[in-house]
């Protein structure tokens, strides 16, 4: 018996190919949607899952509150973490973590590493990054240690053997000193959020360079993280941080007027679920829209493949009618209905296989991330494909199965067979929900990429166009440099800052006389320029003056602010700001101008207030702007420039338009996988679509031939047949337009500046949902509208 329904089931599918190609390539493409998504999701939630000792990991964080401002900050002053240590038995251990950009050398070999950090000793013993060669408690113990991968260490070395080699390293705090190797470290994976290829030691910054590092209060520069004893109150601990922030720095609050607050992040939480990451940081908000898709999708698929089952299995009701006349039991009929189906699911499942197979490297490249070696790496992911089908197979069969196998046999040979209502109306409520999340996901795409596209083309408030940014240190030879690119015909002009927008600047804690005339403390982000900056981007200023060299007293007592710092100082005007005393790290004097808003961050926060102050340091990037003719050529003499000006330092540059864009990368890839699996699930919607009107087709060729043979034309047919599809796509746009409408709101919730949801973003989902279901339905109408009604009406 089991192998008369494999051979009738297989029959059948050949018989109607067409169409099982359609139901097998519908399913099968959902469930291979479905699995690359599970993939990526969970390859985000294992970030840093590999470390042995996350449970008692966590980092430190410190608000700073002024009067009028709190300052989030995603570490602790660089003092804490040490003291911390000594001061609380239920910490185990502390470390430092600082990023850095380090220009490394080893005699004519020079490479700009910018995969590198700074560490202290206790690092390679609190993370479970592997050391192939040498000692986790003294790689990193003695000042200029450096740890390599093995692919840095075959750069500099060769095939030699690394250890006790040395190196040159220098950046803005060091000043190209030798580094010797003291270890080889295995590539940490890739769901790590700290991806080292080079770990200089902490202590470095002890001996000559920063001595007194262990001291400084005020200074937020590199994340720590601390490891707890098992079982510590993290809340009765972070209560005791303020008696220990008093301790060692209260009287220097009460002099800032702030208010400093530490506190701990779980160490598992930082990657998705922190709202205060530089960088390194994936979003917990995209993990739930892509498991929503996920879910859409599969549930779409499902919804198509039941469709299909039930319109092709209408067409065996006479087969069902003969088998039960001659003897077929219902529960006999329902397992092969059920068996064809599941053998159906198992053949999509298969195909699926392939399907991803071939998907997962464009896959791994649209999201940026090595998330699977392969599909077949974790076996586990592919049973659950497996069973999914097999549960799948197995619902789509059971409504043909049981609905069909209970019609009375005379009736159907008789050809009086139906259905019922209660199938219609769950034909129709499968394609209302397949359409209404198909529409929902037409409007996300639109509000996604307008959205990417206003980041894209927004006023930022600068010039950044042709604008090359060199980062040259602060080395002697800098001033040079610029004296010599000047000199170039291709280059119209040059400046020197601490920051360029779109980098993650400095913040300053200031002093600045409000409207009150009053002293009042705020934390300003930080500009220190040369007396070209404002000419060369462009910036306007809106009261006062910019800098310039004819006053001497603006390179130690003059600032100038944006109109953002003048609303915290509460001015009505920028005039009234000219002339207010202001006091920033040492320096004091008087706000000499005031320049328009520009956006030196992402477009995903508000403009900050700032400050800018004349440097005579300039700062380390070196702003060129270039004219737009022969670029190749100018940037070929920049190059030669800096090798005969700086010939230990290796040459690279970035032009800032595209280093100011890299800051919505994570925002551009997401939206980039939501349109593609958006498609993919319109595209499943419409195989859907199609299954139902072929079964309705089936189902009406009676009434369409009556209609014929009384004179409708080709076109009445066709308007008929079709307006009951649309009345469904009335019905999902009716549904679908407030679900999405609070979902993008909550979406463009994370951006400061975004679009709004106009009336036409949910039109244009409309129309074009109903020119999908018009073109998909309109085939088989007009296919079943010019169909011979004589031949109609001899077959019922």
């Amino acid at each position: 018996m089991f192998r008369n329904y494999i051979k009738i089931a297989f029959r059948n599918l050949w018989r109607r190919r067409g169409f099982s190609a359609i139901n097998i390539v519908g399913l099968a493409v959902g469930l291979s949607a479905t699995f690359l998504i599970v993939l990526y999701i969970s390859f985000e939630l294992s970030y840093d899952n590999f470390h042995s000792k996350k449970d008692n990991i966590y980092r430190l964080i410190a608000d700073v509150e002024v009067p009028n401002d709190v300052l989030e900050i995603d570490r602790p002053a660089l003092a804490v973490p040490p003291h911390v240590k000594e001061d609380f038995a239920e910490v185990e251990d502390a470390v430092r973590i600082m990023g850095l950009s380090l220009a490394v050398r080893n005699d004519d070999l020079k490479f700009k590493e910018e995969n590198a950090i700074a560490a202290d000793e206790t690092f390679f013993d609190m993370f479970d990054y592997t050391l192939l060669q040498g000692d986790e408690t003294t790689v990193l113990k003695e000042p200029y240690s450096v740890v390599l991968t093995p692919a840095l260490a075959k750069r500099y070395f060769g095939n030699e053997n690394s250890i006790g080699k040395t190196l040159k390293i220098k950046n803005e705090d060091i000043n190209d000193i030798t580094f010797t190797v003291t270890g080889i470290m295995e590539e940490a994976p890739q769901n790590s959020r700290f991806r080292p290829e080079l770990v200089i030691s902490f202590s470095t910054y002890f001996n000559g360079v920063m001595t007194h590092i262990n001291d400084m209060w005020g200074t937020y520069d590199p994340e720590a993280f601390v490891r707890l004893n098992s079982n510590v109150d993290v809340a009765a601990l972070e209560s005791k941080f303020i008696g220990f922030l008093e301790k060692y720095t209260g009287e220097q609050m009460r002099n800032d007027k702030s208010i400093v607050t530490l506190k701990m992040e779980p160490f598992q939480d930082v990657y998705l679920h922190s709202d205060r990451n530089q960088g390194m940081s994936g979003d917990i908000n995209s993990i739930y829209i892509f498991s929503i898709i996920a879910i859409f999708i599969l549930l779409i698929a499902c919804i198509n493949f039941i469709n299909l089952t039930t319109a092709r299995s209408v067409e065996r009701a006479k087969e069902v009618g003969v088998r039960k006349v001659i003897g077929a039991e219902k529960n006999q009929l329902s397992r092969q209905f059920i068996g064809e189906s599941i053998i159906i699911a198992i053949l999509a499942f298969l195909v699926s296989v392939v399907l991803s197979v071939i998907a997962l490297p464009a896959f791994k490249e649209l999201v940026g991330k090595e998330i699977s070696e392969g599909i077949f790496s974790n076996p586990s992911y592919i049973l659950i494909l497996f069973i999914t089908s097999l549960l799948i197979g197995a619902l789509a069969g059971i409504y043909p199965a049981f609905v069909l196998s209970s019609f009375k046999p005379v009736n159907v040979l008789k050809g009086n067979f139906s259905t019922g209502t209660r199938g219609i109306l769950l034909r129709k409520g499968l394609v209302i929900a397949q359409f209404t999340i198909s529409i929902a996901l037409i409007i996300g795409t639109i509000v996604i990429y307008n959205q990417m596209e206003y980041m894209s083309n927004q006023e930022l408030g600068f010039n950044k166009e042709h604008m090359v940014i060199l980062e040259t240190g602060y080395v002697p030879e800098r001033k040079m440099l610029q004296q010599k690119l000047e000199g170039i015909s291709g280059i119209k002009s040059t400046s020197y800052t601490s920051s360029v927008p779109g980098v993650q600047g400095n913040v300053a804690y200031s002093l600045l006389e409000d409207s009150n005339k009053e002293e009042l403390a705020v934390h300003l982000d930080a500009f220190f320029i040369d007396y070209d900056f404002i000419n060369q981007y462009g910036l306007k200023v809106v009261a006062g003056r910019e800098f310039s060299r004819d006053f001497s007293s603006d390179s130690v007592a003059a600032m100038l602010i944006n109109e953002r710092a003048v609303s915290l100082l509460g001015y009505t005007s920028p005039e009234e700001a000219l002339g207010a005393n202001f006091s920033q790290w040492g320096k004091k004097g008087k706000i000499v101008g005031v320049v328009q808003d520009f956006h030196f961050k992402s477009l995903q926060e508000n403009i900050r207030p700032l400050s800018m102050t004349v440097s005579e340091q300039g700062g380390d990037f070196l702003s060129v702007t270039l004219s737009s003719n022969n670029m190749a050529q100018t940037m070929a003499s920049i190059e030669k420039e800096w090798n005969e000006v700086m010939p230990t330092n290796p040459f690279n540059y970035y032009f800032l338009d595209e280093a100011f864009d890299r800051q919505y990368r994570t925002q551009q890839r997401f939206g980039k996988i939501f349109v593609n699996f958006a498609v993919l699930a319109i595209f499943i919607s419409c195989l859907g679509l199609l299954g139902l009107a072929a079964y309705s087709m089936l189902q009406r060729r009676r009434e369409i031939g009556i209609r014929k043979v009384l004179g409708a034309s080709v076109s009445t047919v066709v308007n008929l047949l079709s307006l009951d599809f649309m009345k469904l796509v009335g019905i999902a746009f009716l549904i679908a337009a407030p679900i999405a409408w609070f979902t993008m709101k909550s979406w463009l919730d994370n951006f400061a500046y975004k679009i709004d949801l106009h009336w036409w973003i949910f039109a244009l989902a409309g129309i074009t949902a109903s020119i999908i279901a018009l073109a998909t339905v309109g085939f088989h109408a007009v296919k079943a509208s010019l169909a011979n009604p004589v031949k109609s009406l001899r077959t019922e």
